[in-house]
Parts: C-alpha cells; structure tokens; sequence
C-alpha cells in the first residue's frame, strides 16, 4: 500500500515548528527542577521510558504494528541512541546551569553539522560558511565564560550535546526515508530506554553516587510523565513541520526556544542571562541563520 502523500503547507508548517519551539523547553525546565532529588540518568530514562510508552499507545489506536522500528531499523535505533546520549548529557548540564545558557551553548548544532557534513557527506563549503561557524563558535565561548568558571568541565556538556545531535541529524541526512512519526518515535524511545535503563541497572549495581536509582513519589513519577509527553508531542511536531514546509524555512525557528527558556527559567527559578551572555547569543543565532540561508541558496540552486 503506497504512503498517502503529505501535503506542504509552508505557514501550517511554520506554525508546527514554532509552537514546538515554545514547547520544548519545559522538558528542560522539569528536568531542573527533578535533578534536586533524582539523578539525571534516572530522568533521562524517565524521559524515554514514557515516550516508548505513549509511542505505543499511540500503534495500538492506529492499528498499525507493521514495521515498528520503520523500514531502516538499525540505523533508526542508532539515530535513537545518539538522541538518547544527547539528552542525557544535557539534563546533567541544566542541573549545574541555567536552562536558557545551555540551550544558547547548544546552538552551535548547525555549526557541528555543517563539519560533519563536510568530512562524511563531503559537502563543498566556502570561506563565508567557515567564517560563521568560527562566529557561532566564538558566541559560545562567551557564554561559557562564567559558567566554565563556576562549574568547569560540566558546563561543556552543552556543546557534546550538540555533537551527538548533530550526528543524529547528518543520520537523518544520510538515510532520509519515508518512515512515519510513529516508528520514529518508537524507535527512539525503545533505544533510549534499553540504553538508559541498562546503565541504571550497572550505576546502581555499582553503587555509583548521583547515578543510583531512587524509587520516585507520586509527584516525582508524574513529572517524569510529563516530560515524556512534552518529548513525545513536542518531536512530533517537529517531524511533522519538516513534512510540510521547507527546511531551510523552518531551521531558523529553532532559536525560539532560547525565547521559551529564558521566560520559564525566569519565572521558575530567576535565571536570566547577563549582557555579556546575550552578546554571544547573538552571534550563535546570526551564524546559524546564515548557515541556514546558505544551504537554503544551495539547494535552490
């Protein structure tokens, strides 16, 4: 049975994309605030372990359990375990600093990507792109001045995020297919939970400090509910934007979620980023809008 063609829909898209942008965040916020009481290895698998969850609930109503892991399982499963390792790197980072300062560190992405690109895909790239990469990188390191020196090597985790994120896309570049939203979500939360759980299960063995499993309370449980749904809906509206709209148009609304982070950590715990700091944000988002306006002049060409 051949796939029912999506219809492309540029400001449907642009709407898709945007409110996942505002969305997102509060993943990162609940995460935060769990990380006082629970370690961020548990939250993370939290995280997958309810997306798997609403992912299969999600089969079951449609009636589709046909190709679960889509028609490129290993490589879906890969893509799933580097989004795995990118989130768990992250929930430790926001632990140490504020949410809106390693979401901003983790918009060099498109930087990482675009050298990824170049030494994997071996995409042609010009002097004016190496320019902005140097540019976004630059941004970065202002924001990690303070945060550097009040929490050291942990306060990189933001740019490893970035990394494996990276990989995960330039695997979606790579081995771009006509899986739907639900065998991506699916498989990204069974690599996720399988990954994650069996390194709880080694940490606690272990005894490891800050990487046992702690039995969560109700409230707890809920939380990591919550984020699990926010990571469910809030991806899928992602994957359904790029379905409808142009990449190149919706690549730029990423950097709404600096927006959505700085209001929430604000409101929830009085994080707000200094002067210095908002001048490296700037020249993260304009280097990556201009790597996002030449690879849009690229393909069009």
């Amino acid at each position: 049975m051949q796939a029912q063609k999506i219809e492309q829909n540029n400001l449907a898209a642009v709407g898709l994309m945007s409110g996942a942008m505002l969305f997102i965040p509060l993943m990162d916020i609940i995460a935060k605030y769990l990380s006082t009481s629970l370690p961020p290895l548990e939250i993370t698998f939290g995280r997958f372990l309810f997306q798997l969850i609403f992912a299969s609930i999600a089969i079951l109503v449609v009636g589709n359990r046909s190709k679960l892991l889509g028609n490129r399982p290993v490589i879906n499963l890969l893509r799933g375990t580097l989004l795995a390792l990118a989130s768990l790197f992250f929930f430790t980072a926001v632990k140490y600093m504020s949410v809106a300062t390693a979401i901003s560190i983790f918009f060099v992405e498109p930087m990482i990507l675009t050298v990824l690109a170049v030494v994997f895909l071996k995409e042609k790239i010009g002097a004016r792109r190496i320019g902005a990469i140097l540019v976004g990188f630059m941004g970065a390191l202002i924001i990690l001045r303070p945060s550097f020196a009040e929490v050291g090597l942990v306060s990189l985790m933001p740019l490893v995020t970035a990394t494996l994120f990276s990989g995960y896309l330039l695997l979606s570049r790579m081995y771009a297919s006509s899986d739907g939203l639900l065998p991506i979500q699916f498989s990204a939360g069974l690599a996720g939970t399988v990954i994650l759980g069996t390194a709880l299960m080694v940490t606690t063995s272990l005894g490891l400090e800050g990487a046992e499993f702690l039995l969560p309370d109700p409230w707890q449980l809920g939380l990591l509910c919550m984020i699990g749904a926010i990571s469910y809906v809030g991806h899928g509206l992602v994957v359904l934007a790029f379905q409808r709209g142009e990449a190149g148009l919706l690549a730029p609304l990423q950097y709404l979620e600096i927006v959505s982070a700085t209001l929430f950590g604000y409101l929830v715990f009085s994080d707000f980023p200094d002067g210095l700091t908002w001048f490296g944000i700037g020249l993260i988002i304009a280097s990556g809008l201009y790597i996002a306006h030449r690879e849009r002049k690229q393909s069009d060409a």
